[in-house]
């Protein structure tokens, strides 16, 4: 378990699993990575565990006593994403009755994790890119600079490279984050570590429910094993 080799610190379910060689490969480069301050695009099919490998960065780098704050970009309507990332002051649209603050204010000296980055609208992506080149930023309605200190984290199921092409994503906010890239690998690409992710899974639920340990019986794990598991990590998970 590398969990246990190399005290991975992070909440029970969140770890990261696995002995097959892209993992370990993805492991060694993770440790290397988080203790820089280098911003990391995190890429990879949905459900292969972007944001564990996001976490385990953060907890695992000099800012990991300060503030982890991830948001899912497609989870919130545009309208809405740069008052959540940016905060707003009162007044500065309907419904703005108080003053509020930002992700970007939250996570001040720690690290923020925009999940599914290639969905964010262009005029979001500009503001963000701002952010990371001047240090600073302006609530919703706001023309006070706030200076800030965040580690961005950015992750994407999406080829970015080919939206950059199309002009669907900023080039210039594309390099930024792109200082360290991490490609984290489908499960069908981690020979031998579906028994022990499964073993894991099951454990924590039994633990959860309060059941007594169950074991998969060996028909059950090569039917999980002739699957070729399209979403992953979380698909096995929920099954």
């Amino acid at each position: 378990y590398l969990r246990e080799e190399l005290g991975w610190r992070l909440p029970r379910g969140r770890q990261m699993l696995g002995r097959s060689p892209a993992m370990v490969q993805l492991m060694d480069t993770i440790e290397r990575v988080a203790g820089s301050a280098a911003n990391v695009m995190i890429s990879g099919e949905s459900g292969t565990g972007k944001e564990v490998v996001a976490r385990t960065i953060h907890y695992h780098g000099t800012r990991a006593e300060k503030p982890f704050i991830p948001i899912n970009c497609t989870a919130i309507p545009e309208g809405l994403l740069e008052s959540e990332l940016f905060g707003h002051v009162r007044g500065a649209f309907t419904g703005a009755h108080t003053t509020k603050r930002g992700l970007f204010e939250k996570a001040n000296g720690g690290t923020l994790f925009l999940d599914e980055i290639g969905d964010m609208a262009p005029e979001t992506q500009a503001k963000v890119l701002r952010v990371l080149q001047e240090r600073s930023f302006e609530r919703v309605g706001g023309t006070r600079p706030i200076p800030v200190d965040v580690r961005v984290l950015a992750a994407t199921h999406r080829n970015l490279e080919e939206e950059v092409r199309r002009e669907r994503f900023r080039e210039d906010l594309y390099y930024r984050l792109k200082v360290v890239t991490l490609e984290v690998p489908p499960l069908r690409e981690r020979a031998g570590d579906l028994a022990l992710l499964s073993e894991h899974f099951l454990e924590l639920f039994c633990a959860e429910h309060g059941r007594s340990l169950k074991r998969l019986a060996p028909e059950a794990m090569e039917l999980l094993a002739a699957y070729s598991w399209p979403g992953n990590v979380r698909e096995l998970k929920n099954v």
